[in-house]
């Protein structure tokens, strides 16, 4: 489960945040007649479709280990919390239709309307994100039950169980975190262009749009992780402890960069900053914080949990104040010349923080989810209850078939990708100086071609 959720992962900012991105670009190139930007946003449409399609793989075997992996869970809570995959289920099939309206609508449809129907394209993959954080929430504070004389839930309030207390801070943190990551990533394939001299309006066109959204949302998501941390700090006061190596209840905590924990509850290594994480929770030194040892050994996570959690943490807050730092540079240079930063410097950090940022979704899910073990429904089942009975090597066998099917599966992805990169490099090297961006893809390259394309059309599109 983990390796699959890791893997799944790394495509989530894409499904959900470059839709709107592309849009952006597109309004761009039809609200200034930017021939650039349309070609921009009719690529990043392709790429958009080719990780849907991947998307659809990673998602559906993710779906299958719910029920075969954690019967236990998905047996007693999927009337309780199920309502969220629900959700995302119908969210997933309308994002299937509008992406191929909005592929097929490509010179077949006038281009303002082309454009008004794509934009339910982003609001189904925000549905979608709504799906799953709705389910993820539940499990970090679960609501909206009872429990009878057996111990199962009745009496379920539906909305109370997607509208849990970390529903707010999860989803405004998840929603944020993949558009600013998208925004890097695609960023930073320009970035990588302008390094090597591609100096021309299109990749600076194509750096500049995504890391203006991906730089005004860092200072954002900055300040929605310590609004989710101080959350976690109320709600999971265990799993708090847990990310910051608090051992024994206490105020004037310090707060600990790094370093490791050990059984007798100190902590070695890393940097140690006096008073600092009661200041961070509750804003003064006085601010008492709960230890891990308020609960006995087998309710919170070992010392190797703990510092796996206080690390991917610690890794999320540390890029995140270097992107801030990143962001603030280029906003400078903008607002000073209205141009790029010239620096080579520049161009190498916006290159790595699409990287960097796919690390820290890693992080924020190992966080979430170690953080709340031994529970899998936090304080109502324990992951020793709802994981399957089936013999180990059976389970092994699946895993190694998974990864197989996972290294083929993404490497076909990132060969595409490159083949479509080649191609459209190809394309504008040959093209002739002043060429519209129609010009430059030949014929449709969506669905089936109309009736009217002619014979010169066909051979452009090979």
């Amino acid at each position: 489960m983990a390796f699959t959720l890791a893997s799944h992962i790394l495509l989530v900012p894409f499904g959900v945040a470059l839709p709107a991105i592309t849009l952006l670009m597109h309004y761009r190139g039809l609200r200034r007649g930017d021939a650039i930007a349309l070609l921009l946003a009719r690529r990043w449409s392709a790429v958009m479709a080719v990780q849907f399609a991947i998307g659809i793989v990673t998602g559906t075997v993710l779906s299958l280990e719910f029920g075969l992996l954690w019967p236990g869970m998905m047996g007693r809570w999927g009337d309780v919390f199920g309502f969220g995959f629900g959700i995302e289920a119908w969210a997933f099939f309308l994002e299937a239709i509008f992406i191929a309206i909005y592929l097929y609508g490509w010179r077949r449809l006038k281009p303002w309307t082309h454009f008004w129907l794509g934009l339910p394209l982003p609001l189904a993959a925000l549905l979608g994100a709504f799906g799953v954080v709705a389910a993820n929430s539940w499990m970090n504070t679960p609501r909206g039950f009872t429990l009878d004389a057996s111990g199962r839930p009745v009496n379920v309030n539906v909305r109370q169980a997607v509208f849990t207390p970390m529903f707010g801070p999860e989803y405004w943190h998840f929603v944020v975190g993949v558009v600013l990551t998208a925004g890097y990533v695609v960023a930073g394939v320009y970035a990588v262009g302008l390094l090597r001299g591609r100096r021309d309006r299109y990749h600076r066109l194509g750096f500049t749009v995504p890391f203006t959204v991906a730089a005004i949302l860092t200072p954002v998501q900055f300040v929605l992780g310590d609004s989710i941390a101080r959350s976690v700090f109320h709600q999971q006061p265990v799993k708090f402890a847990a990310t910051e190596l608090v051992w024994k209840t206490d105020t004037h905590v310090p707060e600990y960069i790094f370093g490791r924990l050990h059984a007798d509850g100190s902590v070695s290594g890393g940097i140690k900053i006096p008073q600092l994480d009661s200041v961070l929770a509750g804003f003064r030194p006085s601010t008492k914080v709960t230890g891990l040892t308020s609960v006995p050994a087998s309710d919170r996570p070992t010392v190797v949990q703990a510092t796996i959690v206080h690390w991917a943490f610690d890794i999320m807050v540390t890029i995140g104040s270097l992107l801030v730092l990143l962001a603030l540079w280029y906003g400078w240079c903008w607002l000073r010349r209205r141009e790029l930063p010239r620096s080579p410097w520049f161009f190498r950090s916006a290159a790595l923080a699409g990287a960097a940022c796919l690390l820290t979704v890693e992080c924020g899910w190992i966080t979430t989810e170690v953080g709340r073990q031994p529970w899998i429904v936090y304080q109502n089942m324990r992951v020793s209850e709802a994981v399957t009975a089936t013999r180990a090597a059976s389970l092994w066998t699946m895993f190694g078939i998974v990864v197989v099917v996972y290294v083929l599966v993404l490497g076909s992805f990132l060969t595409v990708l490159v083949k479509m990169s080649h191609r459209w490099r190809l394309a504008d090297e040959g093209a002739p100086s002043g060429a519209a961006a129609e010009d430059l893809e030949g014929g449709t390259p969506y669905g089936p071609r109309p009736l009217s394309t002619t014979a010169g059309e066909d051979r452009g599109d090979g």
